[in-house]
């Protein structure tokens, strides 16, 4: 059994199986994309855009997911109850796993002000998605602020430089979905935790929470991060912070706390 308010250091597709079936009410995640090459980046985006993709190649963040960790997280929901970001090459697969006529679905995009230069013979990748899927009768709560399908806000640089993770997602966002799907005191599960937004953005409202991470780096930082340190050794009372309006190419990301419970 996995230990509440934690992020546990390990491989998803394992650790998951210590999940209680019914026990979550929520899940957050951000898996792999499924990238083929880097496209063709010229002039000063050149080096920029080369960086970014070798470093997300590097952690192992273009090679997808398979529909086994889907199967488990089905499991372990309660009512189906997912946001999961993904790009354009996972669509299908997501559509064919979770549309099955009792459920509601609907495409939340992330438009970036400053998008990678991937080209080639490629649009611009100037927006990311996020689907979430939802049993019938499984209740939307949130409002006016928080219901928005569209945001758009630039890559954010400053959290990628505190936390060190190449495609870190906005805390505002992921804090919108928590409040849009769940109660205080619900359980949420981010199985591909990366920096921890999730964890901490459901520590900070008063959900609990399991995180699971498999680099050892980003399981550090996360942990750190849950305990307002950052990167650098700093510590601050803030877990998020101004986002700038700078040229740089990320995408997400995902904590421990001292309120531990078992699951």
């Amino acid at each position: 059994m996995l230990e509440i308010n934690t992020i546990h250091l390990g491989d998803s597709y394992k650790l998951i199986k210590d999940i209680p079936d019914k026990s979550v009410d929520l899940v957050i995640i951000d898996p792999p994309y499924e990238i083929v090459g880097g496209g063709c980046m010229t002039g000063i985006f050149k080096d920029r855009g080369t960086r970014h993709f070798n470093a997300i190649e590097d952690k192992n963040l273009t090679t997808g997911f398979d529909d086994s960790i889907l199967i488990e997280l089905e499991r372990v929901m309660k009512r189906t109850n997912i946001y999961i970001w993904c790009n354009k090459n996972q669509i299908h697969q997501l559509l064919n796993f979770f549309d099955n006529g009792n459920r509601l679905f609907e495409f939340t995009l992330w438009n970036k002000t400053n998008p990678i230069p991937f080209l080639n013979n490629n649009w611009l990748n100037d927006k990311e998605y996020c689907l979430h899927f939802r049993d019938k009768g499984v209740p939307l709560y949130g409002d006016y602020s928080t219901k928005q399908t569209v945001f758009t806000q630039s890559a954010n640089t400053d959290d990628k430089l505190h936390f060190d993770h190449p495609t870190i997602k906005p805390i505002e966002r992921i804090k919108h979905f928590i409040i849009n799907s769940s109660q205080p005191n619900d359980l949420i599960l981010d199985c591909f935790s990366g920096s921890g937004t999730t964890c901490v953005a459901a520590k900070e409202l008063n959900r609990r929470f399991i995180g699971i991470e498999i680099d050892v780096n980003y399981h550090r930082i996360s942990v750190e991060r849950l305990n307002g340190i950052t990167t650098s050794g700093q510590t601050s009372i803030f877990t998020d912070f101004e986002q700038q309006d700078i040229f740089d190419f990320i995408g997400d990301e995902h904590g421990t706390s001292d309120n531990k419970g078992l699951i």
